[in-house]
C-alpha cells in the first residue's frame, strides 16, 4: 500500500484543522458568540492538527529511512570488511555481488 497519499491526507487534515481553529478563535475574539464545529473548540482543532502533522512527519521519516536503508547497510558492511583486513579489490567483488542481489530483489518487489 502506498504511504504517500496517506501522508498527503494527514497534511491536509492538519493544515485544515489549523485554519479551522484560527477561524473559530477569530470569531471568539471578535464577537460574544461561541461557535463550535462538531462540538470542537479552537483548542480541540489545534490538538487534532498537531497529532495529524506529527503522525505525517513520523510516516515520512519511516519512508525515508526505509528507502535509504540498503545504502546504509552496504556502507556498514564495507567498513566491517575493511576492519577485518580485506583489500580494496576483494571489497569491490563483494559490492558487485551485492549489487546483483539488490537489483534482483528490487525487480521482484516492484521497487
Amino acid at each position: 500500500m502506498p504511504v504517500l497519499p496517506l501522508i498527503d491526507a494527514l497534511l491536509l487534515v492538519g493544515w485544515s484543522s489549523i485554519f479551522g481553529g484560527f477561524l473559530l478563535k477569530a470569531i471568539y475574539l471578535t464577537t460574544s458568540y461561541r461557535p463550535t464545529f462538531f462540538g470542537m473548540r479552537p483548542t480541540d482543532f489545534m490538538t487534532v492538527a498537531g497529532l495529524a502533522l506529527l503522525f505525517a512527519l513520523a510516516l515520512a521519516a519511516r519512508v525515508w529511512v526505509k528507502a535509504h536503508e540498503p545504502e546504509l547497510l552496504a556502507r556498514r558492511r564495507r567498513a566491517r570488511l575493511a576492519e577485518a583486513g580485506y583489500s580494496e579489490d576483494e571489497l569491490a567483488g563483494f559490492a558487485r555481488a551485492r549489487e546483483g542481489e539488490e537489483l534482483a530483489r528490487r525487480s521482484a518487489s516492484g521497487f
